[in-house]
């Protein structure tokens, strides 16, 4: 959750790592703190409480911290308040050893007390302050240089760490260390890099290395070494970003999120023809091949947010068009159930970042069961990505907004798309009906783009409800799943109180919640449920709600019963989602933006959940 950010080569370190902060603010923070050493001087430590702007001050940009090694840090507080003690950077007692973290230690009170216990005192109530000084103290104990330490001290913490330090005896230099928080290391030319995401290093290099979990990398200037647990030095890949730095930028648009709303087309094509091959699909790049396919018994899709909400649509799709049967599951549930996975099973894992905490100690699970599995991420290297049997990448490009859109879209098109040559393969759709799917689904980015031409009427709705104080919505089937994602988004970035209720549930408990003027978003897409779903919109209108319908063009008579309607494309009713889910993700966008709140960064909320 929080940001980290190192660099060492010829520039001045300051001003790069408040960009590369900057970057990153995305992600999450309350505090910021920079760390910065001149050859032989001592280091300078500068930290600040709230926004990066202040530390941005404190330092003129950076220009009044001078030296060409760093490290900073933007703090999302697990252990202890948001406050300048408990910002990082951190040091030892004697400033020995610098260092920030990304992560939870979970045993940090039972390490406190053992270096209590042998003269170390503590500054801070972070979790932090005790990792750096367990490696001070393995440092000066063992007097074996900084990657027997650091060894050391990785055997002996429990949990989860991204953590970066500089140490008094060996300037110019930062070592890292990993285990299931992300970590990337950039190279170019005499100059070195460290991130916790690619955007905080796109501008100066594409060329990077993905750290894995508990590895150690020493990063000199233009030069990087990686060792293992066993302090064994090891080889590895370099990889290239290929993502251009201008598409991490905003590009005329207020926020990120708007922008990224209409990258949907792009992002939804992209992902749609890096499988789709000359009218068919081929699933050869994403490792799955016929056979494990026929061989599937049982399909469970396990995610968070809203990932989790673009399963429970894609269960609907798949299980209509193959007689597989289709769990969908919380990460954060499914890690802890103690159930059995049927033989023969496939786990789909569903992640934007690709590090998502209990996503990926799901995928741990599944695979220790001898379970097949499979992520749709859209990060190349992250963790979810190197440890599953296959991959299928999504290719949304950078998404800076907390508020997922795009990584939505293309995460439904991916599963669109197995759903599809699950049924094909297994001779559960005949090739009309396989050509009809595919027609419509490279149909889906240009009626995209035709909802977002029509944007100004919800931009309008918008301002008139943003001062409400509560909003359902319904729907049945996949309408239902769409339901849950814009209620997602109406609340993450407006704090409006919102809930999204299977339209059938009404009558057993929430419709005691409407009264007059309550806001109600009734999506209606599925023709087959669409006189049930209208029959419960009754329900709530008679109890005074104002009604929005979101309904596909042709069903006008909507306009009778709906106070305010929105209409979307027709398509394959299994594909709706794709189209209905835009009018929800402007809406949200445009409420907070009429409430004037920070769309981009939601209070309380990071961008990828990197602790559990």
């Amino acid at each position: 959750m929080c940001g980290i950010v190192g660099f060492t080569g010829k520039r001045q370190a300051a001003p790069i790592l408040l960009e590369g902060l900057a970057k990153l603010e995305y992600r999450g923070y309350d505090s910021a703190g920079i760390a910065v050493r001149d050859g032989d001087s001592e280091t300078e430590v500068v930290k600040a409480k709230g926004k990066l702007k202040i530390l941005r001050e404190m330092t003129n940009e950076g220009e009044a911290v001078k030296g060409t090694c760093g490290i900073g840090h933007t703090r999302w507080a697990t252990h202890g308040e948001p406050s300048v003690t408990n910002a990082h950077p951190h040091a030892s007692d004697d400033e020995n050893v610098v260092g920030v973290h990304n992560g939870i230690i979970e045993n940090y009170q039972e390490l406190k007390e053992k270096l209590t216990k042998n003269g170390y005192t503590f500054k801070s109530q972070t979790d932090t302050e005790v990792g750096v000084k367990l490696v001070d103290y393995y440092y000066k104990k063992y007097n074996g240089g900084p990657i027997d330490a650091l060894a050391r001290a990785m055997t002996r913490i429990r949990g989860s760490y991204a953590m970066e330090l500089m140490f008094k005896d060996d300037p110019g230099v930062i070592y890292a260390i990993r285990k299931d928080s992300p970590m990337i290391i950039g190279v170019t030319d005499g100059e070195t890099f460290l991130a916790s995401d690619v955007p905080a290093i796109l501008k100066y290099t594409r060329s990077v290395y993905y750290v894995g979990d508990l590895e150690i990398a020493k990063l000199t200037k233009g030069d990087v070494k990686f060792y293992n647990i066993d302090r064994e030095e090891i080889e590895k890949p370099l990889t290239e970003i290929k993502w251009n730095a201008e598409a991490a930028e905003k590009a005329g648009y207020e926020h990120f999120m708007l922008k990224e709303i209409h990258e949907q087309p792009k992002a939804v094509r992209d992902t749609l023809y890096s499988a789709l091959k000359d009218g068919k699909i081929d699933l050869s790049a994403v490792g799955l091949s016929d056979d494990e396919i026929k061989g599937v018994s049982q399909v469970y899709i396990v995610a968070c947010g809203s990932a989790y909400h673009v399963g429970c649509a894609v269960q609907y799709v798949m299980e209509e068009l193959t007689s597989l049967q289709v769990r969908v599951e919380l990460a954060s549930e499914f890690r802890y159930r103690k159930m059995k996975l049927r033989e023969n099973s496939l786990v789909v894992i569903i992640s934007q970042s690709g590090e998502t905490a209990d996503s990926l100690a799901a995928l741990k699970m599944a695979k220790a069961s001898g379970i097949k599995t499979l992520g749709i991420v859209n990060v190349v290297g992250s963790s979810i990505a190197r440890e599953a049997d296959s991959v299928f990448y999504t290719l949304a490009g950078p998404e800076i907004s907390v508020a997922t859109t795009k990584a939505y879209s293309a995460q439904l098109i991916a599963g669109y798309l197995l759903a599809v040559q699950f049924a094909k393969v297994r001779g559960e759709i005949d090739d009309e009906r396989y050509s009809s799917l595919i027609a419509d689904l490279e149909a889906i980015p240009q009626k995209i783009e035709k909802i977002l031409e029509d944007k100004e009427r919800i931009q309008w709705f918008a301002a008139k409800f943003a001062s409400v104080k509560d909003a359902f919505f319904i729907g049945r089937g996949i309408d239902y799943a769409v339901g849950l994602e814009g209620s997602l988004k109406m609340k993450e970035i407006s704090y409006i109180h919102s809930e999204a209720y299977a339209a059938g549930e009404l009558k057993h408990g929430p419709i005691s919640l409407i009264e007059q003027g309550t806001l109600v978003i009734s999506v209606v897409t599925q023709q087959a449920l669409y006189e049930k779903t209208v029959s419960n919109m009754v329900e709530v209108k008679s109890r005074g709600a104002y009604l929005m319908g979101l309904t596909c063009y042709g069903n006008y008579a909507m306009e009778d019963l709906a106070d305010f309607t929105v209409y979307i494309p027709s398509t394959d009713h299994l594909f709706l989602a794709s189209l209905a889910v835009i009018p929800l993700q402007l809406m949200g966008y445009y409420v907070s933006v009429a409430k004037g709140l920070d769309v981009d960064k939601p209070r309380n909320l990071a961008k990828s959940v990197t602790v559990e």
